[in-house]
């Protein structure tokens, strides 16, 4: 056998270079069923309790629909499904949280102009319909999950297009009997992100308006307080969805943003809380109605993925601190996507990514990830 001289060997080491292929691989087994329903979104989390990821969907929106629990069977396939609750309702969110502190995942139902409800897991996956929560008849568009008041229970925030939001504060046990209203009462609100923006560790809103409105950051004053405002955007954007993450890796807050007519953007956040630097990615007009973030291939820099409608939905991979964006699209299905999630389905560490389509069946996406020599 030929022996190569050790610094021979050294040299060519240097001289090899790696490399990551990430691509995310969809077919017409990887669905969530086989409905094509009015989705409105999807959650995920171990419903059951068997150490994967499940997953929730809500449907309906404006029309009675049957939202569903589909169960994994430990490798990312969804081999049984069964309803959640005994009636329809106009679901536009499922969240999953323990909200009464017994170990295991609750569900928190918000519907279109009917009464939002509580479903309690028994620990095996199996709910029972348990309190309302929120305005009775409101025009809810999403539920977000945050222990807001800093107490040790999860709490509840409804966002109603139209009408004043709200915050449901949880006493410890499941029941959310006390609300307050945040933001404007004619907001037409669609998404809110829970962060401490200004670090004085409390949590500030972030909202997403539609209609043409100034979204805004509301700072909290460690009392529930929200009454400071600071805007961002142009002043009258359609914002469908945000998330909230340092982007570009200087220890601050970013806000980015899924808009209809005008290109998605992310807002730098700085220490005057100004917002007022900004990179666009995708195309200079879209029409997404979904964001999520994640380190889709795990070089330590947060990516985008967003769902958009009658366009293909797209993954823009984060290159030089959010300045340079790679992208790749999901498929060449151009369906209406109104969430878009990520989560680990098939327990490999990486984040897989999971569609809500309306009117269409929901399809979810493995990330394979490779680690190339070139």
């Amino acid at each position: 056998m030929l022996k190569l001289p050790f610094i021979f060997l050294l040299f060519l080491l240097s001289n090899w270079s790696y490399g990551q292929d990430l691509t995310f691989r969809t077919s017409e087994r990887l669905i969530l069923g086989n409905y094509k329903e009015r989705s409105a979104s999807i959650s995920s989390g171990d419903i059951d309790g068997d150490g994967d990821m499940d997953v929730l969907v809500a449907n309906g929106r404006h029309w009675p629909g049957q939202n569903r629990i589909l169960v994994n069977n430990g490798k990312g396939i969804f081999t049984a499904s069964k309803p959640l609750g005994l009636e329809s309702a106009t679901s536009y969110a499922t969240e999953l949280a323990d909200f009464d502190m017994d170990g295991d995942l609750d569900v928190a139902v918000g519907n279109d102009m009917a009464p939002n409800y509580i479903f309690i897991n028994d620990g095996a996956g199996n709910f029972v319909k348990a309190s309302s929560f929120g305005m009775t008849y409101a025009p809810t568009r999403n539920l977000t999950t945050a222990d807001i008041d800093m107490d040790g229970d999860i709490d509840i925030l409804i966002t109603n297009r139209g009408r004043e939001n709200e915050i449901c504060l949880n006493n410890g046990m499941g029941d959310f009997s006390v609300s307050i209203g945040f933001g404007s009462k004619d907001d037409s609100t669609i998404d809110v992100e829970v962060a401490d923006i200004d670090g004085d560790n409390d949590y500030d809103l972030i909202l997403a308006n539609r209609d043409e409105q100034q979204n805004f950051v509301y700072l909290n004053d460690g009392m529930l307080d929200f009454s400071d405002r600071i805007p961002f955007g142009s002043g009258s954007d359609n914002t469908r969805s945000l998330a909230v993450a340092d982007m570009n890796n200087d220890k601050i807050l970013d806000i980015v943003v899924a808009n209809i007519g005008e290109a998605n953007a992310v807002y730098f956040g700085d220490p005057q809380l100004r917002f007022a630097e900004k990179i666009e990615f995708g195309t200079r007009v879209a029409n997404s109605y979904a964001i999520a973030i994640s380190d889709f291939d795990l070089d330590g820099n947060l990516d985008i993925v967003v769902g958009n409608s009658r366009e293909a939905n797209t993954v823009f991979l984060n290159r030089a601190d959010a300045t340079v964006w790679e992208r790749i699209q999901l498929s060449d299905k151009k369906f209406n996507t109104y969430d878009i999630i990520t989560s680990d389905l098939n327990g490999d560490g990486r984040e897989d990514i999971i569609e809500s389509n309306s009117d269409e069946v929901n399809y979810y996406y493995f990330n394979q990830l490779k680690v190339v020599r070139r």
